[in-house]
């Protein structure tokens, strides 16, 4: 069973690849302020970081879909999208340094959770079919000891910039969390245990997934 994974991050393709999955990477070209904003508008109100991530998960997944290839998608198509909450405040990718800095002012010490969405689309001779989506939820806790010599050094990096909350675990980011309540995968923008129960979902089996040499 071949994987298609919309999306452009390193990170999630990592993942998978650990898990034993070389996926067929599509880059969904997807305006996802343009989306959010549409949807807003139609419901008169803004999104909830629940509703906000399975939303995008689904535009990309739908647009790599009818996305213009050189063969047919046979398989799974996966999308995914991130968002740190802390407060009410919902935080996607900071992209400048001065804002990681002033997110991490506010989170180093405390806690917030980061969500993780996901839709799963059937796919044969590039006709979509079943498709299933699911939201994972992961509690992610802060070192009260990160002193700003650290902080400038991370941030100079450019790690925080470019991924949702400004930071990760599963790179530089790491030491500088304490604790995680949930799927530490979630973290990272894929939980596999979710990613495996939408896959079963729609009567496949995980292991027919596995492609990667050593995986088998």
């Amino acid at each position: 069973m071949r994987l298609y994974l919309a999306s452009t991050s390193p990170a999630r393709l990592a993942l998978l690849r650990a898990a034993g999955i070389e996926p067929v990477l599509i880059n969904p070209e997807v305006d996802e302020a343009r989306v959010v904003a549409e949807t807003e508008a139609a419901v008169g109100s803004a999104l909830e970081a629940r509703v906000l991530v399975e939303l995008l998960a689904r535009a990309k997944a739908e647009a790599a879909a009818s996305a213009r290839l050189d063969e047919p998608l046979n398989g799974l198509l996966l999308g995914g999208d991130s968002v740190f909450v802390q407060g009410d405040v919902i935080y996607g990718k900071p992209h400048t340094a001065d804002a990681a800095r002033e997110r991490w002012e506010r989170q180093r010490g405390r806690t917030g959770t980061l969500y993780s969405g996901h839709w799963l689309i059937e796919m044969a001779d590039g006709l979509p079919g079943r498709a299933i989506g699911a939201v994972a939820v992961a509690e992610v806790t802060f070192a009260d000891d990160l002193d700003d010599a650290e902080l400038d050094a991370y941030i100079a990096t450019g790690e925080p910039l470019f991924v949702a909350g400004a930071f990760t675990i599963d790179s530089l980011g790491a030491p500088f969390i304490t604790s995680i309540i949930g799927d530490p995968s979630t973290v990272v923008g894929l939980s596999l245990p979710t990613l495996r129960r939408l896959v079963r979902a729609l009567g496949h089996e995980w292991p027919t997934l596995w492609n990667r040499p050593g995986a088998l």
